[in-house]
This record gives C-alpha cells, sequence and structure tokens, in this order.
C-alpha cells in the first residue's frame, strides 16, 4: 500500500486531518491506565474469542497514535494525557477492530494512501516529506510504519461503520429538518425587569461588630486565600510568524477548495456572517491563525526539548537556555489554579500544569495554548493557602454583609413583582402598565432564538444567554416568568410574542441545516449502537471486570 504513497508524487495540499478521529464517549470510567506491560493471557476476551498479546499490543500502539493525530505529540509528554486513559482507548479500539472484521469491511490501499498522505502534510506544513523521514522524525520510536498503517485502514473503516450503524440519522426528511430548523430559529421577543442589590443598598442597615464576627465565622471559607504559585514563562507568539506562514498559505495552491469544503460544513451561522463571501473570509483567517499557533507551538517544542535534554532538570536553566535562544522570560504575578495568570490567557490547562511543577522531578511544562499565544513555563514559587484574620478584613466583611442583606432584599422585590405581574396581566393590564405602577423600568431585549449566539449587552451584564433562554422559552407567550435569582439579585421576563421564521432565510440554509441534521443522528445512532454492543462484548475484559467490582485490584 505504501508503495502507493511512493509513486504518487502528486500532494494534497490540505490544512486539516481529513480523518475523522472519532471519540467514543461511552460507560467506561477512567480508572487505570495499565499500558502495554501485561502479560500473555490476561487481556480478556471479546465475544468469548481470547485477545492474543499481538491484538492488544496493535491496538495499543493505535490508540496512541490516535492521541498523537489529535493532539500533536505522544501521550507520554502530552498537556493533555490526564483526560487519556491509554488502558480504555486501547479496549475500545479492539472492540471496534473486531467489529470491523465481523462486517468485512475492508479499505483499498487508495484510500488509505490519500489518508496518510494528507497527515503526512499536516505535519510538515504542506511540505512534501518522505515516509521514511515521517516514521524517523515522528512515529519513531513509539510506532512503526506498518502501525501507521494499519491505524489508517482501521479509522477509515470506522468512519464506514458509522456510517453503516448510523443509517437510519440519514433518513431525516427535509420536513423534519425544516421543523427542526422552525423551532430552533423562531425568536421571541421580551423584555425583562431586573432587580439589583446595588439599588438597595441605602436601604440596608450597619451590621453591629457581634453581628459582622458571626458573618465572618460563617463565611471564613470564602475569605481563605487558596493556593497560589508564581511561574516563569517564555511566550511563543503567532505573530512572530506571519512572514513563514504567508509563504506556507501561497504554497497551498487549492486553498479555495478547501475553504470551499470547510463552509460547506460550517455554513455562515457558524461564523455569524451574513454573506458566503464573509464566512470564507473567517475561515481563511482561521486557518491562517491555526498554521501560526502551529508554528508556534513547534518552536515551543523545540524549546521545551532543549531543555529536557539536562539530568537531572533544574528550574535556572530555563532562563539560561531562553537567554542562549534570545527568548525574554517573565513571571507571572500570583495566582491561583482556578483563575490561572491575571497577565494572559493561558489556556484551559495552564493553571493545572502550574500546580503541578515541582522544583526537582518536573520543574518545566508545556506546551501550553491560549487564545493568542503558547507558552513554556518552569517552576518559581509557591504560596501556601492562608485565612486573613477577621481585623485585617474588617472592612471588607462589612461591605459584604451589606451587599448580602441588599441581595436579600433585592429578591423578596423581585418575587413580590413576578407575584403581581402574573396577577395583574391576568386582569387584563398590559406588562408596560404594570411596570410603571411598580416603579420599575423594563428592558426591551433584541428578538432571539434558541440557537442565537449574539449577547445582547443588557442581558449579559447581568444573566448568562443560556440561562435568559432557559427562562425565556419555558415561558408561554404573553405571560411573565416567575422570579430568577442571580448573585446580585435576580429578574421577571415577560414573553410578549412569537416571531416568524424568515423564510428567505430558510429556504437558503435548510440544505445545510439538514446534512448537520442527517450527521448528528449518524453520530448518535452510533454512539447508541457502540455502548451497547462493547458493554455486552467487553464484558470478560479486566476493564470491565474491575468496574463492576470497585476496589479490586488491578490484574497485571
Amino acid at each position: 500500500m505504501f508503495g502507493t504513497i511512493r509513486k504518487h508524487q502528486t500532494w494534497l495540499w490540505a490544512v486539516i486531518i481529513t480523518i475523522t478521529i472519532i471519540s467514543f464517549v461511552i460507560f467506561f470510567s477512567p480508572a487505570s491506565k495499565v499500558g502495554n506491560e501485561r502479560s500473555a493471557g490476561d487481556f480478556g476476551s471479546i465475544d468469548g474469542k481470547p485477545i492474543t498479546q499481538t491484538e492488544y499490543a496493535n491496538a495499543f500502539r493505535e490508540a496512541q497514535l490516535r492521541y498523537l493525530f489529535s493532539y500533536g505529540e505522544w501521550p507520554s509528554k502530552g498537556s493533555q494525557k490526564a483526560a487519556f486513559d491509554e488502558e480504555r482507548e486501547t479496549y475500545q479500539r479492539l472492540f471496534i477492530v473486531r467489529k470491523l472484521q465481523d462486517m468485512n469491511i475492508e479499505i483499498d490501499d487508495t484510500a488509505v494512501a490519500q489518508a496518510a498522505q494528507n497527515i503526512l502534510l499536516s505535519f510538515s506544513r504542506g511540505k512534501s516529506v518522505s515516509l521514511a523521514d515521517f516514521e524517523k522524525q515522528v512515529l519513531a520510536p513509539n510506532a512503526r510504519e506498518e502501525d501507521f498503517e494499519r491505524f489508517l485502514r482501521h479509522d477509515l473503516g470506522i468512519q464506514q461503520l458509522v456510517s453503516v450503524i448510523g443509517t437510519s440519522g440519514k433518513l431525516t426528511t427535509s420536513q423534519e429538518a425544516q421543523s427542526l430548523y422552525e423551532r430552533s430559529h423562531e425568536e421571541l421577543a421580551t423584555e425583562a425587569v431586573f432587580f439589583n442589590g446595588e439599588n438597595y443598598q441605602a436601604s440596608a442597615t450597619n451590621a453591629s461588630p457581634e453581628m459582622l464576627g458571626q458573618f465572618y465565622t460563617n463565611q471564613m471559607s470564602y475569605y481563605r486565600i487558596p493556593d497560589h504559585v508564581q511561574v516563569s514563562y517564555v511566550k511563543f507568539d503567532p505573530s512572530n510568524f506571519v512572514a513563514e506562514v504567508e509563504q506556507e498559505m501561497a504554497k497551498l495552491t487549492n486553498m479555495s477548495a478547501i475553504v470551499e469544503n470547510i463552509y460547506q460544513q460550517r455554513g455562515t451561522n457558524y461564523y455569524h456572517v451574513q454573506t458566503a463571501d464573509e464566512a470564507k473570509q473567517k475561515i481563511r483567517e482561521d486557518i491562517s491563525h491555526e498554521i501560526k499557533l502551529g508554528t508556534a507551538r513547534k518552536k515551543a517544542n523545540d524549546f521545551l526539548a532543549k531543555l529536557m535534554e539536562v539530568d537531572p532538570p533544574h528550574p535556572e536553566d530555563f532562563a539560561a537556555l531562553a537567554k542562549t535562544n534570545g527568548l525574554t522570560v517573565s513571571i507571572t504575578e500570583p495566582f491561583d489554579e482556578q483563575m490561572g495568570p491575571k497577565e494572559f490567557d493561558g489556556g484551559p490547562n495552564f493553571g493545572k500544569a502550574a500546580f503541578a511543577l515541582t522544583p526537582t522531578s518536573d520543574p518545566f511544562a508545556g506546551p501550553l495554548i491560549g487564545d493568542n499565544a503558547v507558552y513554556v513555563i518552569a517552576y518559581n514559587k509557591q504560596i501556601p493557602s492562608t485565612v486573613p484574620s477577621f481585623e485585617t478584613l474588617r472592612e471588607r466583611v462589612a461591605t459584604d454583609f451589606k451587599r448580602v442583606q441588599a441581595a436579600m432584599m433585592a429578591r423578596q422585590a423581585g418575587s413580590d413583582f413576578a407575584q403581581r405581574a402574573t396577577n395583574e396581566l391576568a386582569q387584563g393590564k398590559t406588562f408596560t402598565a404594570i411596570c410603571a405602577e411598580a416603579k420599575v423600568k423594563p428592558v426591551v431585549v433584541p428578538p432571539f432564538s434558541l440557537s442565537s449566539t449574539n449577547r445582547p449587552a443588557a442581558v449579559e451584564e447581568h444573566i448568562s444567554l443560556d440561562q435568559y433562554k432557559q427562562i425565556a422559552f419555558t415561558t408561554p407567550p404573553g405571560k411573565v416568568s416567575g422570579f430568577n435569582p442571580t448573585p446580585e439579585g435576580g429578574v421577571v421576563v415577560y414573553v410578549e410574542r412569537k416571531l416568524p421564521v424568515d423564510q428567505a432565510k430558510l429556504q437558503v440554509e435548510l440544505p445545510i441545516f439538514l446534512k448537520r441534521v442527517r450527521q448528528q443522528r449518524e453520530q448518535e445512532a452510533f454512539g447508541e449502537w457502540f455502548r451497547k454492543e462493547a458493554e455486552k462484548s467487553l464484558r470478560d475484559t479486566p476493564l470491565l471486570k474491575r468496574q463492576a467490582t470497585p476496589g479490586q485490584p488491578q490484574p497485571r
């Protein structure tokens, strides 16, 4: 098969890996990481047929390759490794490969060769690279050429299996899709009355010293300062690589085809724009950003690899190597694990990675991908949790006491208004008149639907759009909702009416919407089948046996 790759050097310029990497979210719990060290005969069986050592080893390497092609690095180095259970992934792979064999699903060599080309190109940023170089630079020492081929063949087979098992999803009719479209795009005209504790501060009473002391004692966990850390970091800014990225973009001779393919999958709604040209421009910008981010990540990987060459590693090596490479080292302000650094958005894994650092065994971490940059970090300082004394917090405690009291008053006022509005609407009064008599000011919220993502400022200042949707779409037109508390007070929503769906827009967007619905239902049908069949087929494996008997020692 790979002879086909070597013969055909007309490379496919693809930025995005076209192979569908299916993530199975099933009944397995991430119980243990057994790895690839079981002895022969200790792998269990699938549908009564024993799992051989070779089968397990092959599936294990395919699971690792799946991680590699999802995150761009091996699990042993992965910033996402905490969410990756190698044993669970291996048994999932074993199960699905057996099903491919049972159903005689085979993939021709040409399709596998094309898929391989796409992956080679994605790792080499569009440059021609030989399979031998790819094996040496990327796969070794964790996998070989035959593992790569087998992985691709099975992944393409999985796509066919999804198509077969999920056939029912393809039967969704245009009428069903139109009904779903109308339901998700039907807009509501609403008004909201927000009750804010700040408006009741003047009415809140000052607390006595005894009351403040009791309040502080009751809320001591709130005043605790959590553990903090400081880290040194080097920032790899994608904007520094514009010139080389533009060169790579210029080499993508079929960029228009790539953009068109992505547009057909996403449509204009994905980018919240009006025209196809605007959406395609956004796609080009996304591709450019991903290439720049990928380049920054590669630079960060190279820097981290040099750091790890020193054994044992030391935090002071960080600044020394950065200076040698002309990189600037900065130090964050102290931050806790949940909030992360104040200076920048380091991404969802930054806090966890920073708190896992130690000055001896694990002083470095990365690459950590933020919204606009990639970071490599080093241990700097740990600051233990403390609870400030009441005396040092007296003024803050007094302010908090008054704020809590004002919020409670706001909630009572909101609850009273909701009951009054409900009664008076039933008597025929208008919502405007009810608000005027109650001396509250309603806010007119721009029309929105269940699919809307634009966040009206008048709403987002007080409550999330999803929460507001939940309230509005569970309130009948012409009615007022109950009182809904928020941290600052609460809100009452009046649903004036439903607005008709734009039929011209529906006709334009329905074909793409129908395609998405069918794909979603296809995946749902396959997922349901997978959960049921895997639970039955894998019941005689160590993985499911441990789940059936929690707390039992893990077989080795």
